[in-house]
């Protein structure tokens, strides 16, 4: 794999973005946000799996000879449901809208055929200004997005059983992939000590609750996180990875013909 096909935008100049063959690259975009993941799990616990996962994607798109720009990450975003909690940064839902839709527009002024979005955030208000900036962006007719949304039906059953069961925030699921990618912010002390929270969060979202605490989580937690674990953690990761590399090429092979080049490994 070429070093040259893993790019940080962050970390370029203008002149070295200028230079790249940008018809033959995909953005990748990590979402997150800023909010309460328990008593044990840091507030940007939706950055990381971001990161994790848009990193994931871009080292298997770059096999496959596509070069992968990665975007600074979106940190904040709406999230109402953990609003109550000290720490949460909570925006409005039409500011993630704008946000996604002027990145998405400059980055298709530069030529950039794909642009995938990795994102980790599930609160409702959230995933709805995600799929608003997607249509708008898809309308345009500018830029194809890749936008899975792993609380999907045909997605959820691959990120294990607490995941699917949606009694999965800052429990097992998540707990294990940030033991796995910054272990150091993990409470472990405090993580061992809490019980079980089988409250499913989907459910509550389905029966109308609006916030955690309405949704049986008073300390913003849902699931098992003492049963967390570093391998558990590089294992979702993998297939967070291998979840959006699959929308990325399913966008690429739905192009025109000639602007799919380089889509096998």
């Amino acid at each position: 794999m070429a070093r040259e096909s893993l790019l940080k935008l962050s970390e370029m100049t203008w002149t070295e973005v200028e230079a790249l063959d940008r018809s033959r690259s995909v953005a990748i975009l990590p979402l997150g946000a800023v909010e309460a993941h328990g008593p044990h799990l840091p507030l940007s616990t939706d950055g990381i799996i971001a990161g994790a996962m848009a990193g994931e994607a871009a080292r298997r798109l770059a096999v496959r000879g596509w070069t992968t720009l990665r975007l600074p990450a979106i940190d904040y975003s709406a999230a109402p449901f953990a609003a109550g909690f000290p720490g949460t940064v909570s925006l409005r839902p039409e500011t993630t809208t704008a946000l996604i839709e002027d990145i998405g527009s400059t980055v298709a002024g530069w030529g950039v055929p794909v642009l995938a979005i990795a994102n980790a955030h599930l609160d409702p208000a959230h995933l709805g200004a995600v799929r608003q900036a997607v249509a708008t962006l898809r309308d345009s007719g500018s830029i194809r997005i890749a936008f899975p949304v792993l609380s999907s039906g045909s997605l959820a059953p691959r990120l294990g059983e607490e995941f699917r069961s949606g009694a999965c925030h800052a429990g097992r699921f998540e707990g294990s992939v940030v033991l796995a990618e910054r272990p150091q912010l993990v409470r472990s002390e405090v993580s061992r000590t809490l019980e079980p929270n089988p409250s499913s969060l989907s459910a509550a979202i389905r029966e109308g609750r609006r916030t955690f605490a309405e949704a049986g989580g008073p300390q913003a937690y849902f699931g098992d996180p003492a049963a967390a674990s570093s391998a558990e953690g590089a294992a979702t990761v993998s297939e967070l990875g291998a979840i959006l590399e699959e929308a990325v090429l399913a966008e690429i092979e739905a192009a025109p013909d000639g602007d799919h080049q380089r889509t096998t490994a």
